[in-house]
């Protein structure tokens, strides 16, 4: 039996895909062996990384002026990558602080020495809102922004503006293709996959071509994104697998809708839980409403004490991973693309019952 998975990765992938892939493990499509097998130079595989790629552009709206790339490391590893490759020492590499994740980026920049301006930060308030105003230094690399904090629960529900000639980069990681955005004002958009668009092991980078005029040169290979946008994710094997899972998972996407379509499950799936909190002062929200994510939702009861019994209480009735992060503690409920409405439907009435029973 399948357990309700609310974890903030990684995490639930569609059951659909799932049985899809278990059907072509051993086997894929008759050519008698895994994707855990293949070259990934092979015809096969080329076709599977290929058409990863062009509908990762497709949902997106995207065209040829960009380009997709799956490689290794996760969205740790272009914390360091951005700034080596589009701030040069003249420039300042400019972000948005809205916590954790963002803060981890900052801390990149600083390590290697850049010049950094943090244009607007969340932190007077404990990251519990997103900043509506920003100041962009002189002589600006980039803007950096965190789209949605699945740690403390926010999320970004407008592009923001750049002035003509800064770009503007994102980690996307926790709630990227959740719902329809215009991607063309993006410059680079980034994040693991293993939150909403597949398994654990593939980043997905997805670059504007322009932006390779602006990379620093003087770079090892690997650290370069002129390497891997010039070999199409091949300059060293990537993760193929996890790629094949992430070209699935897309297909899904598309066949349930596309992003209109994952915007209206999505909302529906957070306000069943919503609607609980809101309904009661037994459950606290931690977030500024109007910033709520629509993929992670942080909340907290009265007692730490009535939050571990809920949590245990709740992985008995087979609702898994619903203790918050360690720095932040309480309780959080991660519903990605991939979370079956009925997980959020149950999980909102054991919230109900639980709190009748200890109230």
């Amino acid at each position: 039996m399948r357990v309700h998975n609310f974890s903030a990765g990684p995490a639930v992938l569609p059951e659909e895909v799932l049985k899809e892939i278990q059907e072509n493990l051993v086997d894929y499509k008759g050519n008698g062996l895994s994707v855990l097998e293949m070259s990934h130079r092979s015809k096969q595989y080329m076709e599977i990384i290929e058409s990863a790629s062009a509908m990762l552009l497709k949902i997106m709206g995207l065209g040829d002026d960009y380009k997709a790339l799956f490689l290794q490391g996760g969205a740790s590893s272009q914390f360091f990558m951005i700034p080596l490759n589009f701030c040069a020492d003249d420039k300042v590499a400019n972000y948005i602080d809205t916590g954790v994740w963002s803060t981890k980026a900052i801390k990149e920049v600083k390590i290697l020495g850049k010049k950094l301006h943090i244009a607007a930060t969340s932190e007077d308030k404990d990251f519990t809102y997103i900043p509506k105003e920003w100041k962009i230094s002189e002589n600006a690399a980039y803007l950096h922004i965190t789209t949605n904090n699945t740690i403390r629960g926010t999320e970004w529900k407008i592009d923001p503006e750049v002035p003509a000639g800064i770009p503007l980069i994102a980690d996307m990681s926790s709630n990227f293709l959740s719902k329809p955005m215009d991607f063309s004002k993006y410059d680079m958009i980034y994040g693991g996959a293993q939150k909403n668009i597949g398994p654990a092991g593939a980043t997905f980078v997805v670059l504007k071509k322009s932006m390779l005029e602006k990379i620093n040169p003087n770079l090892p290979s690997m650290m370069n994104y002129d390497t891997h946008v010039s070999k199409d994710s091949m300059f060293n094997t990537p993760p193929t697998f996890a790629i094949y899972v992430i070209g699935e998972v897309l297909k899904w996407i598309e066949g349930n809708g596309g992003l209109m379509g994952m915007l209206k499950i999505n909302e529906e799936k957070a306000a069943y839980i919503y609607d609980v909190i809101d309904g009661t002062d037994f459950y606290t929200g931690t977030v500024v409403k109007e910033d709520r994510s629509l993929m992670n939702i942080p909340f907290r009861l009265p007692t730490e004490e009535l939050e571990k019994k809920f949590i245990a209480e709740a992985a008995a009735n087979n609702m898994f991973n619903l203790k918050g992060h360690r720095s932040v503690g309480g309780c959080r409920a991660s519903v990605y693309n991939s979370l079956p409405m009925d997980s959020a439907k149950v999980l909102a009435k054991f919230m109900l019952d639980f709190e009748k029973v200890n109230k």
